[in-house]
């Protein structure tokens, strides 16, 4: 069942957002060689507490740590722990916050140092993906349209759309209905209307789309060892009109 939030509900996702946006802002001034991705957790956690919230991910469905910290070839969902960043590599970060009783849900990747053009390309072009789906966010389109569009541009890029993971409602709960895949048809799923919360959140491979699930039984990579990249926003309708709720 989809809920449809009103005003004082999305004011709360909104504050909720913007505690994970200023988390990922101050993270990216600590990623660079040499630091582990436990010490990321930790400087995460940190600050998610200083602002009054609650680390949104630590705990739900028994993950270990407050941060989801994925490199190169992992898509997403990596566990924090002892590895040491290096030049060269992409590190995908998605973090989520409770703040009066509402999530914030949001991801980038980042460089470490410098990286490949390729690699490059990979950042930009999902980033791209992103921003066409929440175009595609208004009262009268459907869910289909968001997938379309982001399947469209990632594949004209020969780039590949993962399935298995895909982006969902938000609210008091961090994953609700609707289900938001990156890929789909056109003015196909459910409606979108005023008061509809979603995160958005495009996993790119740079080759194939098929991905496997390491023995961790959290993180996700490429099946052909490609390099992957993610970007997501939450985001409401409101007013006939798209909210970006980490931005």
């Amino acid at each position: 069942m989809i809920h449809l939030k009103n005003k004082s509900e999305i004011e709360k996702l909104y504050r909720a957002g913007q505690i994970v946006k200023d988390t990922l802002l101050y993270i990216e001034g600590f990623i660079k060689t040499g630091i582990t991705t436990i010490e990321l957790d930790k400087l995460a956690e940190e600050f998610i507490l200083s602002k009054k919230a609650i680390p949104g991910f630590k705990g739900l469905y028994d993950y270990p740590a407050t941060l989801c910290i994925s490199i190169d070839d992992e898509v997403v969902h990596g566990i924090p722990g002892n590895r040491v960043l290096e030049s060269g590599q992409i590190i995908g970060i998605d973090v989520g916050s409770i703040y009066d009783d509402f999530y914030g849900d949001h991801a980038k990747t980042f460089i470490v140092n410098e990286t490949s053009s390729n690699k490059m390309k990979l950042l930009e072009v999902t980033k791209e993906c992103l921003m066409l789906g929440i175009d595609q966010v208004r009262v009268g389109n459907r869910i289909g349209d968001i997938g379309y569009a982001i399947q469209t541009h990632a594949e004209s890029s020969g780039y590949g759309v993962v399935r298995e993971l895909i982006g969902h409602g938000i609210g008091r709960k961090l994953h609700e209905e609707p289900q938001v895949p990156n890929f789909g048809k056109p003015n196909e799923g459910p409606l979108i209307e005023n008061g509809l919360c979603l995160a958005i959140e495009p996993m790119i491979n740079m080759g194939d789309y098929s991905v496997y699930l390491k023995d961790d039984d959290w993180t996700y990579c490429t099946s052909d060892g490609s390099p992957s990249a993610h970007f997501e926003h939450s985001i409401a309708v409101y007013d006939n009109k798209v909210k970006i709720l980490t931005v």
